[in-house]
């Protein structure tokens, strides 16, 4: 399964998600990340220091949202609602294959915190929640 996640800026949560996806190696899944809003920057500060702490070395730099990374991706998540709808209106033909992370993962509603420019703390639990809803996607994946 080839796994987009999308973010607004690519600089913590969908990073956060790519880099989680590769270090645990689940068999046929790939991942990859953008931003609607990225530019080039590097991946922020504090997503490298919890990266770092779980022993996860990924070197990123952002990178914006391109129709080859939508055409290949065979499912797009996006860490929020209003980023689902952006993609939406820009990608309409894209419908079946987007969801929010939290949509697919556990079936619910609600946005992936985002901690741009907040604590290395708020890092941390937007780290354990992209953690634990990538490990209800793989467990998922498993049983198909």
């Amino acid at each position: 399964m080839k796994i987009l996640f999308v973010c607004t800026g690519n600089t913590c949560r969908s990073p956060m998600a790519e880099a989680i996806v590769h270090t645990r190696n689940i068999e046929g899944m790939e991942a990859r990340s953008a931003g609607i809003y990225a530019g080039q920057a590097p991946l922020s500060a504090n997503a490298r220091k919890v990266l770092s702490e779980q022993s996860i070395k990924f070197d990123h730099t952002s990178k914006p949202l391109n129709p080859r990374d939508v055409e290949w991706a065979e499912l797009i998540l996006t860490m929020t609602y209003s980023h689902k709808m952006m993609l939406m209106q820009i990608y309409p033909e894209v419908a079946t294959r987007l969801h929010t992370v939290k949509e697919f993962a556990e079936g619910s509603t609600g946005d992936v915190s985002d901690p741009y420019g907040g604590s290395l703390d708020e890092y941390r639990r937007t780290y354990k929640e992209l953690e634990q809803l990538i490990d209800k996607m793989a467990n998922q994946f498993d049983e198909k």
